[in-house]
């Protein structure tokens, strides 16, 4: 038996079979098990520092591409928009086509769009190319997270595995915006694009060598549901993303947020009648089911206001450059990296829940202190007021994603593990545009940078203070793996 492999791995032919059990796993047939999640892990850090790495490059794209101020956000915008619009449909056909080759599909197309990005010369092709990048990552990234879990086992070697896939997702933006200052300051900001390729390349030759291809579904595409979920997304998202600039009372916002709606009753309409559904709506029928899920909301949302804000702070009121900027990050990242470390061994001791929660209140309280350094900063502000919260924010974040990822795939059904891993990510995509708009709208309602930037960031404290009721009251602790010989 091969290393990563399981005595109870299904050994059926992929076109009949049923996928694993949830913490059942599939034979790593070629290097080892620490490979395969390193290439899952570096999947995943490539899809987040995307979406944050061309934001440091804006004003040069605006000026070589002749972007109009409100145009220019649609860089950013359009990927999120096809990224959150196609997460639901892809992890059903990522369970129909088969993992390993769905990871594949979108990542070659991830980087068949970053080149032509790079190469882009009038708006609308960029913006073109963003929105192809988004579908890609789409395709891929449910992907990740099940062949995350299908090559390792359940214990203390998914719980490191986790812990490398949460710092990924954690130190992603702060990665994205410090790679995007020094590309943009030293070779341009189509490097900002093309830096994706190589990584893409890398990804794509150790997915094909290393990680096994999973057992497929046989199973009907429902395209009802699946119609009326990237509707409901893409109207989501573009309403969140566009409240901050036009207004939440705005027609185009009004219209979409209704359309959303609409979307939305379809698609539980839908659900309820389909035996193979996009969204099963059992994640949604039990608190203890639903609390995870809307903290995995929620906490995007506390963590993007907390970098976006900050970000505002150091260079808008501080007077640091984007290098600088993305300096400042590093004890965020530090101190991530720091509870990574220890999570995996706390975990089987104190549980998902006692961890989830210590994790949640390091955020709301390291976001309740850059409150209070935003609220008295001036010119005489020292660095280290700046840095001691994000260490705090760091760490708590550390603690907080892998537990609450681990229990919402936990209490997926096996034939539901791909919906799961959408589901997880859309939400994430999701609670980060929505956040960054109510906090947008906050600042503006507050008295703009200059008076209203620390009420800002104590309102962005709420965001995790809520996930923290849902996720401490109706967590279920994981049980221990069945240790006994068959």
């Amino acid at each position: 038996m091969t290393r990563g492999s399981s005595p109870t791995a299904p050994t059926s032919g992929p076109d009949t079979a049923l996928p694993p059990p949830a913490g059942a796993m599939v034979s790593v047939r070629r290097g080892s098990v620490a490979l395969g999640v390193g290439i899952l892990v570096l999947t995943q850090l490539m899809f987040v520092v995307d979406t944050s790495i061309v934001n440091v490059a804006l004003p040069d794209i605006g000026r070589a591409l002749g972007f109009s101020s409100a145009g220019l956000s649609w860089v950013v915008t359009a990927y999120a928009l096809t990224f959150g619009g196609l997460i639901l449909l892809s992890g059903k056909v990522g369970s129909m086509i088969g993992r390993r080759r769905a990871l594949v599909l979108g990542v070659t197309v991830f980087v068949i769009a970053s080149i032509a990005g790079g190469y882009a010369t009038s708006a609308w092709f960029l913006m073109a190319a963003r929105a192809l990048q988004g579908a890609g990552a789409a395709v891929a990234a449910p992907s990740v997270m099940v062949l995350l879990m299908g090559i390792t086992a359940p214990g203390p070697q998914r719980s490191r595995a986790m812990a490398m896939f949460v710092l990924a997702i954690g130190t992603g933006a702060a990665v994205g915006l410090l790679a995007g200052g020094v590309l943009t300051q030293t070779l341009g900001w189509r490097w900002a694009m093309f830096v994706n390729a190589p990584i893409g390349v890398l990804v794509l030759l150790g997915t094909l060598r290393n990680l096994p291809e999973m057992e497929r579904q046989r199973t009907s595409l429902d395209l009802g549901g699946a119609a009326a979920s990237i509707v409901a997304m893409v109207a989501l998202v573009f309403a969140f993303t566009s409240a901050a600039d036009r207004g939440w009372m705005s027609p185009s916002v009004l219209g979409a947020f209704a359309v959303a709606v609409i979307s939305l009753v379809v698609l539980v309409v839908c659900e309820r009648r389909n035996p193979h559904p996009v969204m099963p709506l059992a994640f949604f029928s039990a608190m203890r089911s639903a609390g995870p899920l809307l903290s995995m909301l929620l906490v995007p949302a506390g963590q993007v206001g907390f970098l976006f804000f900050t970000t505002l702070l150091t260079q808008q009121v501080l007077g640091f450059s984007p290098i600088q900027t993305g300096l400042a990050l590093v004890p965020f990242t530090l101190g991530l990296i720091a509870t990574n470390q220890l999570t995996p061994r706390l975990l089987p001791r104190l549980g998902e829940r006692v961890i989830g929660s210590a994790g949640l209140c390091g955020l709301v309280l390291g976001i309740a202190w850059m409150a209070l350094v935003a609220a008295d900063a001036g010119p005489d502000t020292s660095i280290v007021s700046v840095l001691l919260p994000s260490v705090l924010l760091g760490a708590g974040a550390g603690a907080t994603f892998a537990p609450v990822t681990a229990v919402i795939m936990h209490q997926a059904p096996a034939e539901h593990m791909g919906a799961a891993a959408s589901l997880n990510q859309g939400l994430q995509q999701l609670g980060g545009a929505m956040g960054l708009a109510v906090l947008t709208s906050v600042l503006a309602a507050t008295g703009g940078l200059t008076h209203g930037l620390g009420t800002t960031l104590l309102a962005t404290a709420a965001f995790p203070l809520v996930g923290l009721a849902l996720f401490g009251m109706w967590a279920r602790r994981i049980p221990a793996p069945d240790t006994t010989p068959a």
